[in-house]
């Protein structure tokens, strides 16, 4: 069943995470270039230091995972620019999603994997999947304030439902850690957007994951 898979995913992090409690724990900052750091404690150090690189498909898990939070940061600020003045909600996640594409950004770094990324153009996109869906999400989220946050609802199941395949294809501890915070990060995103669209007197039906799946994640963070 997908919910115990989520749950069994979540519980394996998690015991990676006590193992080495305070990587990813800060914030981070940006070096000199305006690169987001993740704030490195000893025992991310000696994670990344024992793998000086990582398999064909977890980089191209990389990759594509820096493109995808990317193309939700794009998204975000193209919608906010239709409907910032009715909700900050696509203005507040926008800013996380740069954290989070600049995290990933930080592990390809880490690991000497190419950065797709080599100008950050609003909407512009190396992988053509990324691409058509950025064009296809940017207009139909511009269409109402409604389909704009089922838009984001989508992206964020859609996220979820990757970070956790690219964490059961890599055996690199600081690659799971960061997709473990990516995690969250979704879950909280999705939690607002849903937030929002109740506000409105309208119910949410999962878009991408189970309803199930949906359904324990909206009541996790009550």
């Amino acid at each position: 069943m997908k919910t115990l898979r989520l749950v069994s995913i979540a519980v394996i992090v998690s015991a990676m995470l006590a193992a080495t409690p305070h990587a990813f724990a800060a914030k981070g900052e940006r070096d000199s270039k305006g690169t987001y750091r993740p704030a490195e404690t000893s025992s991310m150090a000696a994670t990344s230091s024992t793998a000086d690189s990582v398999s064909a498909g977890e980089a191209a898990d990389l990759a594509f995972m820096r493109e995808e939070e990317k193309l939700a940061r794009d998204v975000y600020l193209t919608l906010d620019s239709y409907w910032g003045t009715e909700t900050k909600v696509f203005a507040n996640i926008a800013k996380s999603e740069q954290t989070h594409t600049s995290t990933v950004e930080y592990i390809l770094s880490k690991f000497d994997v190419d950065d797709p990324v080599i100008r950050d153009e609003l909407g512009v996109f190396v992988n053509d999947e990324l691409q058509a869906l950025y064009d296809t999400l940017a207009v139909k989220g511009s269409a109402s304030l409604i389909e704009g946050l089922y838009v984001g609802a989508l992206i964020e199941e859609k996220d979820m439902r990757d970070i956790l395949a690219a964490i059961d294809r890599t055996d690199e501890r600081a690659i799971a850690l960061a997709y473990s915070n990516l995690l969250d990060g979704s879950k909280d995103h999705l939690r607002a957007f849903v937030s929002v669209i109740e506000s409105l007197d309208l119910a949410y039906n999962a878009q991408v994951l189970s309803q199930e799946e949906v359904d324990m994640i909206l009541s996790s963070g009550e």
